[in-house]
């Protein structure tokens, strides 16, 4: 079995961005939330969608909440799934009174359209049996909120931990990995040489990824360290399909490990050109334990091999071991550089390399010591400052006492077989404790156990907490579990580990500036209760009193928009309009939320005609132009027919998220086949300040 932890969408959200950062919807989902809200509000005119734009997203949306299951009942698998969330009496009066005519449109429940006209039976059908979880309060419940989407303690201090199964009928599943390609795909490789692509949905396909069952060296006895142990993608793999793995041989009576380099296949990217594979390094192994079997790509570019110490106990080979002599390559951390070689060398030496002009040392060592490093990971470093980025965390197994972890550096000598963790093992090399790396920690005992490490940037010390899994409530929902197989094997990451999201904060500004004061990481509230201050504070600029984010979301921005600025050119103040900017012209009564569309392109303001023009088209110069909600795309010239204008664009059909007109599908610049008559027009609602200008 696989299992994994919650975490946030895979791909950024762009319509239930209020749940972006911690929720029950993907970017999938998500998009067909939205193509179900645009199919609801196309039935309704300008003041349809003004009145009734902001609830049917808020209700639409809370199928993505981190309280979907409370709001929609999914906890009770006796009770019938909501088909509208449960809504607290007086936000349901408020919805009922202005926006009853979208209930048919909303749900298929037939008692849901038996009361369209029963404004107080149709507000306690809705109602939940507990008052706490109805929508919008529940947003605001403090009690309720202050720990979602954070690890708790139990009362003894241990994390609690829920799981997700992602997987499961694997034998030895040993690693995971993602080929960070956009595709969100993860491959699973099992001990015996199958290697597995599982989908974003978590569907496995039938057909391995890799099979090289026949050349891997295992057997099915328990506690076989040998077998097909690690493989990693190259950087550049989604350009030129490269990826690497590690595995056990046997050639004649010798037992090794090979590195190899494979390519994907040309005609199906889920499977590996079996023909492909080119022998990048061998190194013989003189027992049959302590293989390593990590291997990946740091920050740097170059391909780092982690190697056993050769096996048996106690590192017996030669006079102080495989670990301590640079000339041999087990018990290391190897660094080479496999970039551009498809001419030449299979591999080559990075130049910095730090035993490169060490005649008695192998060139590829990076770091020695090593007894028998597992699994590692590369530092993402700190979201805001990058603080730590490219460090190399690794778990090195011990001899009988201690478990350690390092970070590896460059030349550093991590101790093995002179000490076990800090403690000193074969007293003839650690006199005077002079050998010994950088272990960050060691861990006696043989109980399994799961422990998480936070480093205190103020004391450079590392806080340690055991985790458990959760109990009581904590994991109460849908397609989470509290338990594991008792040995785990592996630990890994999918691709949406790699996806850079910052949490929002409230942070002192310095004077005159725009860089944050204070450190970072400072922080005595828990992000959602940020996140529902800041859209509090948004909603008081707005002169709205609902304290709840619920009607203050806006149909979103598929990137950021171009902030308006001046800028100084020849002693004068200019303003510069972008390709594709929009305004709105034409209205006698001089508002400025509609008007006939006018598109800027390649020098010059053009008009736009209303072929195939709707809401989705609206919506986006709606975010251009800074406005919430897109109420009505107005056609047939309505705000005048710009007859001293080009008509710049015709046939325009948009999604409703790109950034621009230009974005969507259309006729091409310049070319159409109406007249001025029928020039766009729209009517917007909730206006912000502008985003126009570059």
């Amino acid at each position: 079995m696989s299992a994994a932890a919650s975490e946030a969408p895979q791909q950024e959200l762009q319509f239930c961005v209020m749940y972006k950062y911690f929720g029950c919807c993907d970017f999938a989902r998500d998009q067909e939330l939205m193509t179900k809200f645009y199919q609801i509000m196309d039935n309704f005119d300008y003041y349809g969608y003004a009145n009734c734009a902001g609830y049917i997203q808020d209700l639409i949306c809370q199928e993505c909440s981190p309280y979907a299951a409370h709001l929609f009942d999914a906890e009770d698998p006796s009770t019938p799934l909501r088909s509208i969330p449960g809504l607290c009496p007086d936000y349901c009066s408020q919805f009922y009174s202005k926006c009853r005519s979208t209930i048919s449109l909303l749900s298929e429940d037939p008692r849901l359209s038996e009361l369209e006209h029963d404004q107080h039976g149709f507000c306690r059908y809705l109602e939940l049996d507990d008052p706490d979880y109805c929508y919008p309060h529940i947003l605001t419940n403090e009690q309720l909120g202050k720990n979602l989407g954070r690890v708790t303690s139990d009362l003894d201090g241990c994390l609690q931990l829920c799981l997700e199964e992602v997987a499961n009928g694997l034998r030895n599943p040993l690693a995971m990995i993602h080929a960070n390609d956009g595709t969100h795909r993860f491959f699973v490789a099992e001990q015996i040489g199958l290697v597995w692509v599982y989908l974003p949905n978590k569907s496995k396909l039938e057909r391995p990824f890799l099979n090289i069952t026949k050349a891997v060296l295992t057997s099915p006895w328990e506690g076989d360290e040998r077998g097909f142990l690690g493989l990693t993608f190259h950087p550049r793999f989604k350009y030129n399909g490269k990826l690497y793995v590690y595995y056990s041989i046997e050639v004649g009576f010798d037992e090794r490990i090979r590195i190899s380099e494979f390519r994907i296949s040309a005609a199906d990217k889920n499977v590996v050109d079996h023909g492909s594979e080119r022998i990048i390094l061998e190194i013989d192994e003189p027992a049959s334990n302590h293989n390593g079997g990590q291997i990946l790509f740091a920050d740097d570019g170059y391909l780092y091999i982690f190697t056993g110490d050769g096996g048996m106990a106690g590192d017996p080979f030669g006079k102080y071991g495989n670990a301590q002599n640079k000339s041999a390559l087990l018990g290391k951390v190897l660094r080479i550089d496999v970039n551009d070689n498809e001419r030449g060398p299979l591999y080559r030496i990075p130049p910095d390399n730090p035993f490169v002009h060490n005649h008695d040392a192998r060139p590829e060592v990076y770091a020695y010591g090593v007894r028998n490093m597992w699994r590692c990971s590369v530092d993402r470093g700190d979201p805001y400052t990058k603080q730590g980025k490219g460090r190399l965390f690794c778990g090195d197994v011990g001899q009988n006492k201690y478990e350690e972890i390092d970070i590896v550096e460059k030349g550093k000598n991590y101790g093995w077989r002179a000490k076990e963790g800090f403690s000193c093992y074969d007293k003839k090399l650690c006199v005077n404790g002079s050998l010994g790396g950088l272990t960050e920690l060691a861990v006696s005992g043989l109980i399994v156990r799961l422990m998480s490490l936070k480093e205190n940037r103020n004391t450079g010390q590392w806080d340690y907490n055991e985790i458990c899994m959760g109990i009581g409530q904590t994991c109460a929902f849908p397609n989470l579990i509290n338990n594991y197989y008792q040995y785990i094997i592996s630990f890994a990451e999918d691709e949406a580990a790699l996806i850079g999201v910052d949490m929002p904060r409230k942070r002192p500004m310095a004077s005159g500036g725009d860089e944050p004061t204070g450190s970072p990481h400072t922080t005595t509230k828990d992000w959602f209760q940020e996140l529902l201050d800041i859209l509090r504070e948004r909603d008081t600029a707005r002169g709205r009193t609902t304290p709840s984010p619920a009607t203050t979301t806006r149909v979103p921005r598929q990137s950021r928009q171009r902030k308006g600025r001046r800028r100084k050119w020849n002693g004068k103040s200019e303003r510069v309009i972008y390709r594709g900017a929009v305004r709105l012209v034409g209205d006698e009564a001089g508002r400025k939320d509609r008007g006939r569309v006018e598109i800027y392109i390649n020098g010059e303001w053009g008009t736009v005609c209303d072929d195939l023009w709707n809401t989705r088209s609206v919506a986006v110069v709606c975010r251009q132009l800074g406005f919430s909600h897109a109420l009505k795309a107005s056609k047939n010239a309505e705000f005048g027919e710009g007859k001293h204008l080009k008509m710049l664009l015709d046939d325009v059909q948009c999604e409703g998220t790109e950034e621009t007109l230009l974005d969507c599908q259309h006729a091409g610049v310049g070319t159409h086949n109406c007249a001025h008559f029928e020039a766009a027009a729209r009517a917007l609602s909730n206006p912000e300040p502008g985003r126009n200008e570059k």
